[in-house]
């Protein structure tokens, strides 16, 4: 009690200042009355290191969410408003940044903060960013700094702040879906907004864990980015098909234009073949009697890019027209001389397997044409024949559906308006 009354005196001036009412200013007699708090007073007791000053921003969006009546989701709205105007004068790193920074600046406790980190994971794509690193780190600057570290063991056992947790985990998640290993600026910027036991940091530490083990895991990697050159790309895919390190990749038609005798301005695609030579063995068995057939085309995905290609390939043999194969068992690992299984099998086991084996004819070739009409495929054929002279005598089928080139160009005649006859003669 003795403390709390001194406490009271002590805060006494103070408190009395703080209710008095404010009295017209009056001229300083050198004296000080006892009852007279000094000015900062008041200043001391709700003190802070960071004021509230809020700078013009450079966007008039970010003045802050506007909620129209019956809105619940005005902050969305307006976020997404200020990126979409953003976007029309470019859609840049460096105008996605701006965008960032501008919202650092609109207020000191980054109110709304997570509904406009969501935003801004949602139209990383459209500004091209979702690869870069450092943007990342920026967008988990955006955060509040010292505010969710938890400040005892109850508050990480009860999940401290989970929205905000859960919201910093989907960044590191989208970071996860696009192969963006983290680095020590983001360890550090997760430590200081959630301090050290909490999921985004355990998710920080696994991402570190397995990428490095996940990394060079694909015997067959895909570089990043593409090559923008479609011969290249086109060789590129080719050879991810051909299980044969012997392929050979033949180029047969470079791309270029040209004008015509008409004046009018020509394009030829590219086309890029590739054969083996099991595959230009098997193509000299063949008996000309009997068609080849190209087919496709055939989708490949290399990352975000599909590719299509186009085989030649021939019908199956019937059974009794099979010649017996005979494999050297010394020269195939598929046969090996001994083969020696010690497995404790039961009288019920049954070692029959079931397996539906499909009888396909052997494709001899491979290609990818940069437009998927009968006239660049006829090139292809004309070209394999110089190494597989068989093809001059062998009728060539021609399965092959329309191309994505012809498919958008069927589907903008559809799209073009039509006039009808009657509101014509209305016009005339």
């Amino acid at each position: 009690m003795t403390s709390m009354r001194r406490c009271a005196v002590a805060l006494g001036p103070c408190v009395s200042a703080c209710r008095r009412p404010q009295s017209t200013p009056q001229k300083s007699t050198g004296r000080i009355n006892k009852w007279q708090s000094p000015p900062d007073c008041a200043s001391r007791i709700h003190s802070s290191a960071r004021t509230s000053k809020r700078p013009p921003t450079s966007f008039p969006e970010l003045a802050g969410p506007k909620k129209e009546d019956g809105e619940g989701e005005g902050a969305l709205v307006s976020y997404e408003d200020l990126f979409e105007e953003a976007s029309r004068l470019s859609r840049t790193r460096d105008t996605y940044e701006r965008v960032l920074r501008a919202f650092c600046r609109r207020d000191v406790r980054r109110r709304g903060h997570v509904e406009f980190i969501y935003m801004a994971l949602r139209k990383m794509p459209q500004f091209g960013v979702e690869r870069e690193l450092p943007v990342y780190n920026m967008l988990l600057d955006v955060f509040p700094k010292e505010v969710f570290v938890p400040r005892s063991y109850i508050q990480r056992m009860f999940n401290h702040f989970p929205r905000q947790q859960e919201c910093a985990v989907q960044v590191l998640e989208q970071m996860e879906n696009y192969g963006i290993l983290p680095n020590l600026e983001t360890k550090a910027l997760l430590m200081q907004i959630f301090g050290v036991k909490s999921h985004p940091m355990r998710k920080f530490q696994r991402l570190l864990y397995w990428f490095p083990r996940f990394k060079h895991v694909n015997p067959f990697p895909v570089p990043q980015p593409l090559p923008p050159d479609p011969v290249e790309l086109a060789r590129l895919s080719l050879q991810r098909i051909a299980n044969d390190l012997g392929s050979r990749v033949t180029v047969y038609q470079e791309p270029r234009s040209y004008l015509g005798a008409d004046g009018r301005e020509i394009h030829l695609s590219h086309i890029v073949g590739i054969q083996s030579p099991d595959q230009r063995d098997l193509l000299a068995q063949h008996d000309h009697r009997h068609p080849v057939f190209v087919e496709g085309p055939f989708p490949l995905w290399l990352r975000r890019t599909c590719v299509h290609y186009y085989i030649l390939r021939s019908d199956p043999l019937p059974p009794d027209a099979k010649a017996p194969r005979e494999v050297d068992p010394e020269r195939s690992l598929a046969y090996p001389l001994r083969m020696d299984f010690d497995l404790e099998r039961d009288l019920g086991d049954d070692d029959e397997l079931d397996v539906d084996e499909v009888d396909e004819g052997p494709v001899y070739a491979m290609c990818q044409v940069g437009s998927g009409d009968q006239a660049s495929l006829a090139k292809w054929i004309s070209g394999l024949q110089r190494t597989n002279p068989i093809l001059g005598c062998t009728p060539v089928l021609f399965r092959v559906q329309p191309g994505p080139q012809e498919l958008e160009e069927t589907a903008g005649e559809r799209l073009q308006p039509v006039e009808e006859p009657g509101r014509q003669q209305m016009q005339q």
